[in-house]
């Protein structure tokens, strides 16, 4: 909660060290004094979630869902530089193991989405080659190291080991998280890198109120306070965010959010260094904030585009050359500009149906998942016998086999009563880990809803799923209560906070064998489909 400046300063006689420590106590909450723990827990949990996720990563042993267009376009930046238009029976072709793919005579594949995700996935196939283990196994790496940085986020924000743990955990237990780690599309990489920028953010803010505490102690500034100049963690925000921007442009938004949000708590922080003049003293401060927020992002988004910009056989490469514009870095970036006006207008436009499509109301209550593969089997060994439709049907012995993008509901339904609390805790405490879960949530979801008419799917939201899991976090941590409550406040808080992570597993558990692929009795994949309308 915000405070006065009488409330904040310290008394007038008081000598620098005397100031500085008033000033580091309100300013600065301590980290926990629990080490190792505070890394050991939380790789104990990575270690757990990154079991799951590359424990079968090879099923289904085919292209599923996106991986059609991802795992090509990879294969084809790993061997020419760009992307190039592949076969038409490229998916056949991959399947038999086949890797050279490309169309005769070659020609460039145009596509509408940045590079930085085809990228990564490129890594996977680099080392294990064109098959489903090699264009998953970035997805895997990233989304297990995605539990780490939840963890220690957690932690920081919490000032709690246990808590940050018990972040890591729910992230390692959710079906959505889980299903996008184990499939090469770019959802995953976009979530982690929004997720590192805002542990960079959340790191700077302690950082920089430790040096403004330092810097007020001494007197610097006057009544405005001091200025902190470029910091190192808003840079690697700034670059963490251009990686985003590089995965999907729909990131961009929280380009905008982090900016302000930095803003934000840097007039908090003055404000309760008890400095007069604190708006004033952050705006003359801010000087930097373009050069993080705006220069940083957009040089390391345009340096992803280099294949592109140093070969000629990209999409619409030449353009400014047929256009007349000649001069070379004028005429690459000017070829690449109208690349970007017209994928961008393509994906703004884009309104054709599809069976999983949905709104982003329908997203937190998973009305409409989606389903990256289906397949149904009879006879008593799993093969390619018989397809089954499931809104038709079976007769005789037959199995299912699935992976649905669906999240654990006991953390998406429970995220939606953390959000009305955070929510209703932030009007009434300003409390700025609520507001900043909030406005992670916002960033991310927000800018879908004007969007009514465009094709939308529920895994979407993977992007801003990590402020739900922050937000049920922070409602856990109020309900185990301080460390200085009495013995039995803390343990009816435990008591309901196991029970709650208990749950959580026992849905995940549940939900398995739909999320990895297993091959299931018809009848028992049918039980897992609580609300037919929506699930099948």
């Amino acid at each position: 909660m915000m405070g006065t400046e009488a409330d904040f300063a310290a008394p007038p006689d008081a000598d620098e060290a005397s100031r500085l420590a008033v000033l580091r106590a309100r300013l600065v909450a301590p980290m926990p004094d629990d080490r190792p723990w505070g890394w050991l827990g939380p790789l104990l949990v990575t270690a757990f979630g990154t079991f799951l996720r590359f424990n079968r990563l090879r099923v289904p042993r085919t292209l599923i869902f996106d991986e059609t267009y991802y795992a090509k376009d990879a294969w084809s930046i790993l061997q020419h530089g760009v992307e190039w238009n592949t076969v038409g029976n490229a998916n056949a072709l991959i399947q038999a193991g086949h890797t050279n793919i490309f169309a005769v005579p070659q020609t460039p594949e145009y596509v509408v989405q940045p590079e930085v995700g085809k990228l990564l996935i490129a890594v996977g196939e680099w080392l294990f080659g064109l098959n489903s283990f090699g264009w998953r196994f970035s997805s895997a790496v990233f989304g297990s190291l995605a539990i780490l940085l939840i963890c220690r986020i957690a932690r920081r924000m919490t000032r709690s080991t246990l808590l940050g743990c018990v972040a890591g955990l729910l992230m390692s237990l959710d079906g959505l998280e889980f299903v996008l780690s184990r499939t090469g599309i770019l959802d995953i990489f976009l979530m982690f890198f929004v997720l590192a920028a805002f542990g960079c953010m959340v790191i700077d803010r302690d950082e920089s109120r430790a040096r403004l505490a330092e810097a007020v102690a001494r007197g610097e500034g006057g009544d405005a306070g001091p200025r902190l100049g470029i910091r190192r963690w808003q840079v690697a925000a700034g670059i963490l965010l251009g990686l985003a921007v590089g995965t999907k442009w729909i990131a961009a938004w929280y380009i905008v959010g982090f900016a302000g949000l930095g803003l934000a708590w840097d007039i908090g922080a003055r404000r309760a260094a008890g400095l007069r003049f604190f708006v004033r003293g952050t705006f003359r401060d801010a000087v930097w904030r373009p050069v993080t927020f705006l220069v940083i992002p957009l040089v390391v988004y345009t340096a992803t585009w280099t294949n592109w910009l140093l070969t000629s056989t990209g999409y619409n490469r030449n353009y400014a050359q047929q256009h007349g514009v000649t001069t070379p870095v004028i005429s690459a970036l000017y070829s690449l500009w109208n690349y970007h006006v017209q994928a961008i207008g393509f994906g703004l436009g884009l309104s054709t149906r599809h069976p999983y499509m949905s709104q982003p109301w329908d997203w937190l209550a998973l009305t409409r998942p989606v389903a990256f593969y289906y397949q149904s089997y009879s006879g008593p060994v799993a093969g390619p016998s018989h397809f089954c439709p499931p809104k038709v049907g079976c007769t005789g012995p037959t199995w299912s086999q699935e992976v649905l993008a669906i999240g654990t509901p006991a953390i998406w339904w429970g995220s939606i009563l953390a959000l009305l609390f955070c929510l209703g805790w932030w009007f009434l405490h300003r409390d700025w880990r609520a507001g900043a879960v909030l406005l992670g949530v916002i960033a991310g979801w927000g800018p879908w809803f004007p969007l009514v008419s465009r094709t939308k799917f529920y895994y979407y939201a993977l992007e801003f799923e990590p402020f739900l899991i922050l937000s049920i976090v922070l409602c856990l941590g109020l309900i185990l209560g301080p460390a200085t409550a009495s013995v039995r406040r803390r343990s009816i808080g435990a008591g309901i906070t196991g029970a709650y992570i208990l749950c959580v597993l026992i849905m995940f558990w549940y939900f398995y064998s739909i999320l990895a692929g297993q091959v299931i009795p018809y009848k028992e994949w049918l039980d897992h489909m609580w609300y037919q309308v929506g699930w099948i």
